[in-house]
């Protein structure tokens, strides 16, 4: 599948509006009780981009991006407003924000992660796509030197330690990063009127998440 790395305009997807979607069948027994089965094992995120069209400048630089990605031939990063950060919005991430393993001695390759919840049901969201220079790992609580200690592939997430940095056994592995979205246009065709959008007509721009 054809990725391009590169984002989405963040002044536009700040605006936007979406979110996580999961499948789930619900069915209704004749005693009124239900059973309820979860077809996804992972939630999907969507986004309407029409939302952070605010000027003509907008439209031009999204359909220049639409014209470059051949609508919904080529994925691309794209910046979640309200889910970009292993830690909380309002603070900066931290080396010990998630815990991504624990060293055995021989494992070298860790995949980022960010993990929802906590006491009941918590959920594990791979992180494939995190910011380069952003990414922050320790191990034992330590803080390692990325180049020196660790490299990080931006393109899949996997955090790989060097020879001689290998987490030693029972050794907790935890990192800290911004991450971005891979996502594609989830139409062909955009429809723009401008008289439409200068009364305030709002275009419809669907993005959608995609598996990697």
């Amino acid at each position: 599948m054809s990725f391009h790395d590169v984002r989405f305009p963040t002044a536009i997807s700040r605006n936007a509006q979406g979110g996580p979607e999961r499948r789930t069948d619900v069915v209704a027994l004749g005693s009124g009780y239900e059973e309820r089965n979860s077809r996804w094992a992972d939630s999907r995120r969507s986004y309407n981009a029409g939302y952070g069209v605010k000027s003509l400048d907008d439209l031009h630089r999204i359909i220049a991006f639409f014209e470059e990605r051949r609508g919904r031939l080529h994925a691309f990063r794209w910046r979640d407003p309200m889910d970009w950060k292993s830690c909380a919005p309002n603070v900066l991430p931290t080396p010990l924000d998630q815990v991504i393993g624990s060293g055995d001695g021989m494992t070298a390759t860790f995949q980022l992660h960010k993990i929802y919840g906590s006491a009941f049901a918590p959920w594990a969201r791979d992180i494939k796509k995190p910011v380069a220079d952003t990414v922050r790992v320790a191990v034992a609580g330590v803080e390692c030197n990325v180049e020196a200690d660790f490299a990080v592939d931006t393109s899949t997430g996997v955090v790989t330690f060097l020879a001689g940095h290998i987490p030693a056994v029972g050794q907790s592995v935890t990192a800290g990063f911004e991450f971005d979205v891979p996502v594609r246009f989830d139409t062909d065709r955009l429809e723009i009127n401008l008289s439409g959008f200068t009364s305030g007509a709002i275009p419809n721009i669907p993005i959608v998440e995609v598996r990697l």
